[in-house]
């Protein structure tokens, strides 16, 4: 598995240029980290899903992980307009969110604490 950080305002390109040359990209959006908190994220459930995330992404050959943070809590929690919420291919509700991305788009995703339900993530990586 390669991981790639990317930050919002390179989203679109980088995404663009992983599924041209990647057949298996999956994009994890997440709290971004607090160094407050120890650099983990501000949001709970983006810490304890962040491990099983990787662990699974990590078992698919020739995958790529796109690291997508949405920013501080406030900047994601009062923001109806953020970039991530208001494209329609990416439709952001929720956070973390991971998406199997493909050349078509978006070809599936976990939600919430879907994110840390080991059958579930590896139904989902190992989907086709």
């Amino acid at each position: 598995m390669i991981a790639q950080r990317v930050p919002l305002e390179e989203f679109d390109q980088t995404l663009q240029q992983t599924v041209a040359q990647n057949d298996k990209v999956f994009v994890l959006f997440f709290g971004t980290e607090d160094p407050v908190n120890n650099n983990e994220s501000w949001c709970p459930d983006c810490v304890i899903a962040d491990p099983l995330v990787r662990k699974w992404v990590n078992k698919v050959p020739d995958s790529v992980l796109l690291e997508a943070p949405v920013g501080t809590r406030s900047e994601w929690k009062r923001n109806s307009e953020h970039i991530y919420k208001s494209n329609p291919l990416i439709a952001l509700k929720a956070i973390p969110t991971l998406i199997r991305w493909t050349k078509d788009g978006p070809a599936g995703r976990l939600v919430e604490d879907e994110c840390a339900d080991q059958t579930k993530l590896e139904a989902f990586v190992n989907a086709q």
